[in-house]
């Protein structure tokens, strides 16, 4: 279904692609129309997602036209894959322990979540995503700088580092179409939690 000009508002970010097809970025799509007037969009795929009308041409009064699709591909630099680890932010670690505390196995909204490190930084821990988890405040105040054999509490999962696919559905989580989650869930590692 193609929006029209009341429904801009709502139209969802479009997923770029570098020209080996790895998602590189969300883009909003004014930013899609400026890469398509640029002639930077090399292939697309599945349906457009909005149609915008340009001015009409002086030479024959012609009205330009562009379909914008939900997954873009354009030209460019193409880098390695999974070349850099993801930025940790506790909207896409929640995003990556499914809103769940690690520790008690309850649901939570973001605000009531925490990110705890596994091995406490007081000890020597990282903040990277294979020694952070989500926490309820309860489950983190409980545990406080000690390690988890020293309060005898145990992790329901084990923290892992989400390559850049996942990545890109955690932080753009909820609004997501369909082809682009399709898309994205082919490249998510055999460890995700987005595949359950």
């Amino acid at each position: 279904m193609i929006a029209t000009l009341s429904e801009f508002d709502r139209v969802p970010r479009i997923l770029r692609l570098n020209l080996a097809g790895q998602p590189v970025d969300w883009v909003s799509w004014q930013d899609a129309v400026c890469l398509y007037a640029r002639e930077i969009v090399v292939w697309t795929i599945g349906d457009p997602v909005l149609r915008i009308r340009g001015g009409h041409c002086r030479a024959d009064s012609s009205t330009s036209l562009v379909d914008i699709h939900s997954i873009i591909a354009c030209d460019g630099r193409v880098y390695a894959k999974d070349q850099s680890i993801p930025p940790l932010t506790n909207h896409a670690l929640f995003g990556r322990d499914r809103n769940t505390c690690l520790y008690c196995g309850k649901h939570f909204a973001d605000g009531e979540l925490t990110r705890d490190h596994v091995v406490p930084v007081s000890r020597g821990g990282k903040d990277v995503w294979d020694n952070v988890v989500a926490a309820c405040k309860r489950c983190n105040h409980f545990k406080g700088s000690r390690l988890l054999e020293d309060c005898s509490m145990e992790l329901l999962a084990l923290p892992y580092v989400p390559n850049f696919a996942e990545y890109l559905a955690l932080i753009n989580s909820g609004r997501i179409l369909g082809d682009q989650m399709d898309f994205l869930r082919k490249s998510f590692g055999a460890h995700s939690r987005l595949l359950h």
